[in-house]
């Protein structure tokens, strides 16, 4: 299964939501079951630098299937993924990357929002992915 542009469009639209709820500006990109990006949506105002970081950040969640968040606890040194962040042409590995599912619970892509705290990334990405 592979996420749609229809869906991709949901995403970044809830997402966006989210963001205006939060009183950020954000940069949100959608990936699909490849790590391939799917669509792109980058708020007025929002952070050039968080472009880059966003996308990475949807990538590594689909290359892992799991949020950065827990891929950044586990990548602390004396962590089993110690150093992970080298890998795969460099992967983000702090909150704001959510693994996208379909109605059966299968992964079909990602989503990776960065421009704000890291907290506020989350919540938007998470916003974002449980949209579909």
């Amino acid at each position: 299964m592979n996420i749609t542009l229809e869906q991709a469009e949901k995403i970044i639209v809830a997402a966006k939501t989210k963001s205006v709820e939060l009183n950020t500006k954000m940069n949100i990109a959608v990936v699909d079951s490849g790590a391939n990006l799917i669509a792109f949506a980058r708020m007025d105002g929002a952070w050039l630098g968080s472009l880059d970081i966003s996308i990475k950040k949807a990538k590594t969640a689909r290359f892992f299937d799991m949020n950065t968040g827990v891929i950044g606890e586990l990548s602390q040194p004396g962590g089993s993924l110690y150093n992970i962040e080298h890998s795969n042409g460099g992967l983000i590995t702090f909150p704001g990357g959510v693994p996208v599912k379909d109605a059966n619970g299968n992964i079909i892509g990602a989503v990776g929002v960065s421009g704000s705290t890291v907290e506020n990334d989350h919540a938007v990405a998470e916003a974002g992915a449980t949209t579909i």
